[in-house]
């Protein structure tokens, strides 16, 4: 494995730990994919530090399972802006 690769997979990995990133803000805040984080993570970096990849999964898994209620509070949101600006009271 080239010497850049494993260090972005040790950088994803802090930076996941350290600001509790899902896997979407970690591939913002690197400018790559979804799955190069996803794949840094479980594969290559299990290669590399066996105890941060556990680390990070660990807070992916957390991240994975409180999903469905982050995406329900973003809906929650959004019509109650779209409520606000049509000037609809409540």
């Amino acid at each position: 494995m080239k010497g850049y690769i494993e260090e972005r997979a040790i950088d994803i990995a802090n930076y996941i730990i350290d600001y509790n990133a899902t896997v979407r803000q970690t591939a913002k805040k690197f400018g790559i994919s979804k799955s190069t984080v996803h794949k840094d993570v479980t594969d290559r970096l299990l290669q590399i530090n066996p105890t941060l990849a556990r680390q990070a999964r660990k807070v992916l898994d957390v991240n994975k399972s409180e999903r469905h209620i982050r995406g329900g509070l973003a809906t929650r949101e959004k019509y109650l802006h779209q409520h606000e600006s049509e000037g609809v009271q409540e």
